[in-house]
């Protein structure tokens, strides 16, 4: 029934002139970019930001084929640390923001009994992030082996290839889903509640997921994107990311 999820390129324009930088984008930030994209052109309204879309895995791989982008922004460190060891990144990845996890359930159910709530016979299928393409699905992994509940509820697991993709599958297609917190904050995702249709996962039971940032090869010595990757790690942005649910770095 649902197709593997293909790379969604999302293109940001705010003028029909200047010079357009290329961003590699992981798709839990797909929620809070507008937002960052609007404030960083207030400053610098003739730079045109061209993003695309994807599972932080999926990008590096297309990052290694030679694709255009100029600065890439993981779901985690190791990603671009990576491409930092093998010389597609010119600098060691900086944290922009830190993601969190919640569970999620596109219908009312009993939160107050915790993660304990997916062993519930009632819960037959549960959305988590492939733990091989998605570093929210590693996180998820953590969380669930540190409650003692991974090896009961494995059997349930339907796996999105990235974040965006678990997000569709936990209110499309299955019981309870593991979804980043960010993804919350889309206003089509403002009608769920805390507490009765979405909870924290404990941040004791995982360590929240450090993302990171680096400027590519083909961005190295470009004034715009030195701009954009220095706004990403200024006060304001840090500012947005908290708006939209991830810890400051």
């Amino acid at each position: 029934m649902f197709k593997k999820l293909l790379l969604l390129t999302l293109i940001l324009f705010t003028n029909l002139s200047g010079e357009t930088i290329k961003l590699a984008l992981s798709a839990n930030v797909s929620y809070a970019i507008k937002d960052l994209i609007r404030e960083f052109n207030k400053l610098n309204p003739d730079i045109k930001v061209q993003v695309t879309l994807g599972g932080s895995g999926k990008l590096v791989a297309q990052i290694r084929h030679n694709a255009p982008y100029q600065i890439f922004m993981s779901a985690n460190m190791a990603y671009p640390m990576a491409l930092y060891r093998d010389k597609i990144a010119t600098n060691k990845p900086v944290v922009y923001a830190k993601g969190r996890l919640a569970y999620f359930s596109s219908r009312e159910r009993d939160f107050s009994r915790g993660i304990n709530l997916i062993t519930d016979s009632s819960i037959r299928r549960v959305a988590v992030a492939n733990p091989k393409t998605a570093p929210y699905g590693v996180a998820t992994k953590e969380a669930l082996e540190s409650a003692g509940l991974y090896e009961k509820v494995k059997s349930k697991f339907v796996y999105g290839e990235s974040i965006s993709q678990t997000l569709s599958y936990a209110i499309t297609a299955t019981d309870v889903g593991f979804i980043a917190k960010s993804s919350l904050f889309a206003p089509t995702m403002l009608k769920y509640k805390e507490g009765i249709n979405w909870e924290d996962v404990d941040e004791t039971l995982y360590k929240p997921i450090s993302q990171g940032i680096v400027i590519l090869k083909s961005g190295e010595r470009n004034g715009s994107v030195e701009r954009f990757y220095n706004f990403i790690l200024s006060a304001k942005a840090e500012e947005i990311f908290k708006r939209f649910g991830y810890l400051a770095p």
